[in-house]
């Protein structure tokens, strides 16, 4: 007997549930299996393909350098089984299940309010998590299918994910109304000297976005602050006496006031990002349309 012959649909589907949980009794509860059951089945995988395909740790399994290869193969099968069978044309308004969403904090205030809310209209049985952006964790969480959908900037995402630009976004220099520097008509080196706030969401520190901007003068920010999110910046700056850079998307109807520079720093990309193994899935494919129609 052939090895294609040994396997079957159910065997690729506690493999690709393995892979995604890490734990034979979660890929269980996610399949309706008994444990013991996928544990048959891994019995057979690893006959099939000569393989351990999963290393038991202390609180799950990990899988093999030769399994995580596998995995990309073994999704895109599934997917094609999936379309297989599938009607051929995507009727949202028949989804069910859970779409997760990883977006910093000014996407959760830009973008996601309005992709939302059509995913409600047009998918009101589709369930939606929005978690925040974690830089470190994003290979993984998004290589699991953990996570089916990232909006961020271009920087914060691997190279061999497909992307669609969304718009171009710019720093712009702002400070509450009752700010001293508004008194005057700073210099960019008055605004580097400045006492500064800064969003710095991926790794705590007093480094932003604007500083190598500003480096390209010969000039060193003062930052006094760093914050964890965009959206607590402006409540920040109506304490304090001090300056932000901040998307200008981000701070529309807010009692902010924009300070006109000699110079601006560069325009960046907002983007949207999924794994190139989910690339051909109907549901994603159709909640990036609903992005393209933004």
């Amino acid at each position: 007997m052939s090895k294609l012959d040994r396997l079957d649909i159910k065997q690729l589907r506690v493999f690709q549930a393995l892979i995604r949980e890490q734990s034979a009794s979660k890929a269980a509860a996610q399949l309706g299996l008994t444990q013991q059951a996928v544990s048959e089945q891994l019995k057979k995988l690893r006959d099939v393909f000569d393989d351990r395909l999963f290393l038991r740790k202390t609180n799950g399994f990990i899988a093999t350098p030769f399994a995580q290869t596998l995995s990309v193969s073994v999704d895109k099968l599934l997917n094609d089984f999936n379309t297989l069978v599938s009607p051929t044309t995507f009727d949202p308004s028949t989804v069910d299940g859970t779409f997760v969403v990883a977006a910093t904090d000014y996407a959760q205030q830009i973008v996601l309010p309005k992709l939302i809310s059509l995913i409600r209209t047009q998918a009101p049985n589709l369930k939606v998590i929005v978690r925040d952006f974690e830089i470190d964790k994003l290979n993984e969480l998004m290589e699991s299918g953990h996570v089916n959908l990232a909006i961020a900037f271009p920087d914060y995402i691997p190279d061999s994910y497909p992307i669609l630009t969304l718009f171009e976004e710019q720093h712009v220099c702002v400070a509450s109304p009752n700010a001293t520097i508004l008194k005057g008509t700073p210099t960019l080196a008055d605004v580097a000297q400045y006492p500064s706030i800064i969003a710095s969401p991926s790794r705590p520190n007093f480094k932003g976005s604007v500083d190598d901007w500003f480096k390209s003068f010969g000039l060193k920010r003062n930052v006094v602050v760093s914050a964890p999110c965009f959206s607590v910046v402006p409540l920040y700056l109506e304490t304090t006496d001090s300056i932000a850079f901040l998307p200008s998307r981000a701070i529309k109807g807010l009692n902010l006031i924009e300070i006109k520079l000699e110079h601006t720093p560069d325009t960046f990309d907002v983007i949207a990002a999924w794994h190139p193994r989910y690339h051909e899935d109907a549901l994603q494919r159709w909640v990036i349309s609903l992005l393209k129609d933004k």
